[in-house]
């Protein structure tokens, strides 16, 4: 009756005192809801955790240049008027990101490949403030991951998380480095999963987040509250240029499979089965009167397969629906596309399909 007393006078303590008598007589307890904090915070702080985890993400500044393109300069007459050189101007410019340590042994550093790009000097810088310049071991456009490496002792690395088991709501952390100010830590919650079409990068499958991400923070790492890295912060949206609230990560399960042939080929060499997808919608799903619409409300519809292809080879045929790989599912053609490219070419892999209603196993070898 204390919460009752608490309340306004008049009608609205009538109403307080009309619900503890309707609970009492339903034999439940009233209990004040409690809020819960997330795994690893440590009473009202996640320092603890992230004690842990930023040795591990450091600055990156490079140096490149580059060509000036005045289109007076490729006037001959102008040129041979002010006594201009042939060469076209070349000019030194200096940027900053971020990046994340994910082989301690090894000195290998994980970045975006917009980052480093054309750049003639690398130079990273850890949370004990130690320099050292950083070779390129390789990158991929295609994904907007780079890898570095560092000759380095005594370094932390960052545990690599399944993002896989990210869901909306998750607790995350990112860190960087933005606006070259130096180490810096936001916190927010995972927004949207399996982000794409925003024409950033070829294979889009971003973890979005509104933990504040702004320019120089590129590179460097959402880590959910068990200090795990789960994506590699790349892009915001913003009219600025800023945050707003809206921005971006490579998902973990990607920078792995990317790292992985960065390591052992210096590229990413891509895996194809040859076949044209497209996202299944209950418009066709009807229209191929599959009856798909209770049976599998996602997938990757086979709208074309290539003659000769690895996917004809092994009887994969137009109509069928992709809803499983590896025995994970698949819920879109931009998700096929992206773990198909990321493959090792030459490796096997198992397609769970409709087709015509009815399940199918198909075994494919990926192609190049």
């Amino acid at each position: 009756m204390r919460q009752c007393e608490a309340s306004m006078a008049g009608r609205s303590v009538l109403r307080c005192l009309l619900g503890a008598v309707a609970l009492a007589a339903t034999g439940l307890t009233a209990m004040p809801a409690r809020a819960t904090l997330p795994i690893g915070a440590d009473g009202t702080t996640i320092a603890p955790m992230l004690d842990q985890v930023t040795p591990a993400v450091v600055n990156i500044a490079v140096r490149s240049h580059t060509t000036l393109h005045n289109p007076l300069l490729q006037d001959p007459f102008f040129r041979q008027f002010f006594d201009l050189p042939d060469v076209p101007e070349r000019r030194e410019q200096m940027s900053a990101g971020s990046g994340v340590i994910i082989d301690a042994a090894g000195g290998l550093v994980v970045t975006n490949n917009h980052v480093v790009r054309d750049a003639d000097d690398i130079v990273v810088t850890l949370k004990d403030r130690r320099r050292f310049k950083a070779r390129l071991v390789g990158a991929d456009a295609g994904t907007d991951v780079a890898l570095l490496r560092i000759t380095a002792d005594h370094l932390t690395a960052l545990p690599i998380g399944n993002s896989d088991t990210v869901r909306v709501g998750d607790f995350v952390a990112a860190i960087g480095n933005p606006f070259g100010l130096g180490q810096t830590v936001t916190s927010g919650i995972v927004s949207a999963l399996g982000r794409s079409g925003l024409k950033i990068e070829g294979y889009e499958d971003f973890i979005q987040t509104d933990a504040s991400i702004n320019p120089g923070n590129s590179g460097g790492a959402l880590v959910n509250f068990q200090g795990q890295l789960i994506g590699l912060n790349t892009a915001i949206i913003g009219p600025s240029g800023g945050n707003v609230g809206i921005g971006f990560a490579v998902p973990s399960s990607m920078i792995k499979a990317v790292v992985r042939q960065l390591a052992d080929y210096g590229e990413v060499r891509r895996g194809r089965l040859g076949i044209e997808v497209q996202d299944l919608t209950p418009e066709l799903a009807d229209s191929f009167d599959f009856s798909l619409a209770k049976a599998a409300p996602d997938g990757a519809l086979v709208a074309k397969v290539l003659a000769g292809s690895p996917a004809a080879q092994a009887g994969l045929k137009t109509g069928d629906v992709v809803v499983g790989l590896d025995g994970s599912p698949i819920h879109s053609a931009a998700e096929l596309r992206n773990r198909i490219g990321l493959m090792t070419v030459g490796a096997d892999v198992t397609l769970d399909a409709l087709r015509h209603g009815e399940h199918v196993t198909i075994m494919v070898r990926i192609g190049h």
